[in-house]
């Protein structure tokens, strides 16, 4: 059983469902090989379009670019930490504070929530959600100004998220009750975990924990504090094996179950402590001087944008059965919840085609790109853009019940 909380345990249940989808024995889905290329050449046009084909500017998929939409905004803000002293060890942790925070509100805002910043910018989805609990931050509302701390987390009010959020009538988020409840159980997971999270219970306590290991540093080492530190903060009606929480893991039936018990049946995605990684790798590295090992184990990201893009371009079909089983959407798009087979087996089938997209997208390109890169600069990006060419609200091709804690 713990080995579905382990980082490889999501690439090998998702890769079984792939093979599923090669001889045609999906529940939910037919699959289309035959279109594969056509998404790996849209992707290429764009990585053509916005880098000149120049791997050496991509940036890692993760939550820093979102906070500089537009503008720069982050680097201002570490300016003037360094005016005033503060360390490079420091810097690192303030910005793993606001990255485990930022990231765990990270989940679908909807297609027509924004925030509005002093400056009359209006900014939706991930990067308005960046961008809005950047300013949180700053302004203290999670412990003290530009610091994250368990106590501050578990005093935050929902009101106070809301305001944050700007969220009113006319300008509805998706999940915020979600998104609330989940940044309380986390003031109280870093409570818990002193080991981890050290006597003043914040994320970027992890920075020291790290440099008390060996160096390079093992990413199954930052995978399990993250594990274990963060495993209370997920819902309570999550799947649950013999008493233990495994969070983002679902019962998939494609996923093929020979044993036939009940942790065989399950495809484990832990895809916002996966963002998670991606995002909080950049500043242990730039600011905090750590060296990892075994990054290659983090997989594509299973959520909307990246599925969506295989849906948009007819890779994924949803079969007439799944449809019937759809629940009423806007636009009359097929809507699901979280935990449904259909959204399960989305997603197990995401993670092995961008697998698979890696190769032929890298066949055009003169230098390799890492997958971190190709989700950065791709296959996420694509996803946005062809859902906006699709839909006039620019939203996926399947819509997800939110809940504010998975996507």
């Amino acid at each position: 059983m713990d080995y579905l909380l382990t980082l490889p345990s999501v690439r090998d249940r998702s890769t079984a469902v792939f093979n599923q989808a090669k001889v045609d024995k999906l529940t939910n889905f037919t699959a289309d090989f035959e279109k594969l290329p056509a998404v790996a050449e849209y992707v290429h046009k764009l990585i053509e379009r916005d880098y000149q084909s120049d791997a050496s500017r991509i940036p890692p998929h993760g939550r820093w670019q979102h906070f500089d939409v537009g503008h720069k905004r982050l680097e201002p803000l570490i300016e003037s930490w360094e005016k005033k002293g503060v360390s490079k060890d420091e810097v690192a942790a303030r910005l793993v504070d606001l990255f485990v925070v930022s990231v765990l509100l990270d989940a679908g805002a909807g297609p027509t929530w924004k925030y509005t910043e002093g400056s009359g910018e209006q900014t939706g989805r991930s990067e308005g959600i960046a961008i809005a609990s950047l300013d949180m931050f700053a302004a203290g509302i999670f412990g003290d100004p530009d610091i994250v701390t368990g106590p501050g987390l578990e005093r935050l009010t929902l009101s106070q998220l809301s305001d944050g959020f700007q969220v009113s009538k006319t300008n509805p988020m998706d999940g915020l009750e979600g998104r609330y409840n989940l940044l309380v159980r986390l003031g109280k997971a870093l409570i818990a975990s002193p080991e981890l999270f050290g006597p003043s219970a914040r994320p970027g306590h992890l920075i020291t924990y790290l440099k008390s290991t060996e160096e390079p540093i093992e990413i199954a080492t930052l995978w399990e504090a993250l594990m274990k530190g963060l495993g209370p903060i997920w819902p309570a009606g999550r799947l649950k094996i013999n008493g233990k929480a495994l969070g983002d893991a679902w019962v998939c039936s494609s996923l093929p179950n020979p044993s036939g018990d009940e942790a065989g049946s399950v495809t484990p995605f832990h895809k916002l402590t996966q963002w998670l990684t991606y995002s909080i790798l950049v500043p242990m590295k730039e600011y905090g001087g750590l060296k990892f090992v075994g990054e290659e184990q983090l997989t594509g990201l299973p959520e909307y944008r990246n599925g969506g893009l295989l849906v948009d371009f007819g890779v994924l079909t949803l079969k007439p059965e799944a449809l019937k089983q759809s629940l009423s959407g806007a636009n009359d798009l097929p809507k699901f919840e979280p935990s449904s087979d259909v959204i399960v087996e989305w997603r197990a089938l995401t993670v092995g085609f961008l697998d698979a997209l890696l190769p032929m997208v890298n066949a055009m390109l003169e230098t390799p790109l890492v997958l971190p890169q190709l989700l950065e600069a791709g296959t996420w990006k694509a996803g946005r853009e062809i859902a906006k060419e699709k839909r006039s609200n620019g939203g996926p091709p399947i819509e997800i019940q939110s809940d504010g804690t998975v996507f």
